[in-house]
């Protein structure tokens, strides 16, 4: 492990989601950004950063394929709160690119296809949205996926070669529901129709009574290979 990430986890020990984040902005004080897909876990932080540490950038990556619902709580959640909000697109010409030699639905013919999609529609953007930054924010939990049942809230991302922050990694569904009941957080009308986590639409459906919680994005994948980059796990 990262000596600075261990000095972070042992200065932070025992801290609440919301000490979490107040000391990552301190630590990283204009070079720290937040990477929401406006999520329940997404939303629930830019509610605490925008009560905590406003001057923190928030972002999202627009795919050009995402659910019409998803736009709209991005138009209402920017209303809702007085923060620096920042919308990435992908390259136009590596779109084009990619749908002229394989398609426009090309990531259902292959993993390798699915994750090339991937990389140009929001790794690409990621890494310009992280340029200047040392440091990021994610609403990852562990409970999530297989992928991502080891997070710590303090990590190296040896991908971007960043300190990310996961403040709400420990939290389970029960928190985050409790929390968004509270204080009346906006969230995608979609989750009321089984789409528990939300990405593009072509690569999202609604999650079965007993399916796990990511059994809705990649359906025709295996569970451990259901990430799309924005977060590589190292093999544990």
């Amino acid at each position: 492990m990262n000596n600075k990430v261990q000095k972070y986890l042992e200065m932070t020990q025992g801290f609440t989601v919301e000490q979490i984040i107040k000391f990552a902005h301190q630590e990283f004080t204009g070079r720290i950004a937040f990477a929401s897909s406006l999520g329940e876990e997404d939303q629930i932080l830019t509610d605490m950063i925008a009560k905590i540490a406003p001057n923190i950038e928030v972002f999202t990556l627009d795919t050009g394929r995402l659910f019409q619902e998803t736009y709209e709580l991005l138009a209402k959640t920017q209303k809702r709160y007085s923060l620096s909000f920042t919308v990435y697109y992908p390259d136009t010409k590596a779109v084009e690119e990619m749908v002229r030699s394989h398609g426009i639905n090309l990531f259902y013919e292959s993993i390798e296809n699915r994750k090339l999609c991937c990389g140009i529609r929001k790794v690409e953007p990621l890494k310009r949205a992280l340029k200047n930054c040392d440091a990021w924010i994610s609403g990852l939990r562990r409970e999530q996926s297989i992928t991502r049942s080891h997070i710590e809230t303090f990590e190296w991302d040896e991908t971007y070669q960043k300190v990310k922050i996961n403040p709400l990694a420990h939290w389970g569904l029960e928190e985050v529901r409790a929390y968004i009941a509270k204080y009346h957080i906006d969230v995608n009308p979609l989750l009321q129709k089984g789409f528990i986590s939300i990405g593009c639409a072509c690569c999202t459906r609604a999650v079965k009574p007993g399916e796990d919680i990511r059994a809705g994005r990649w359906w025709w994948e295996n569970p451990e290979h259901k990430e799309c980059g924005l977060h590589h796990r190292p093999a544990q």
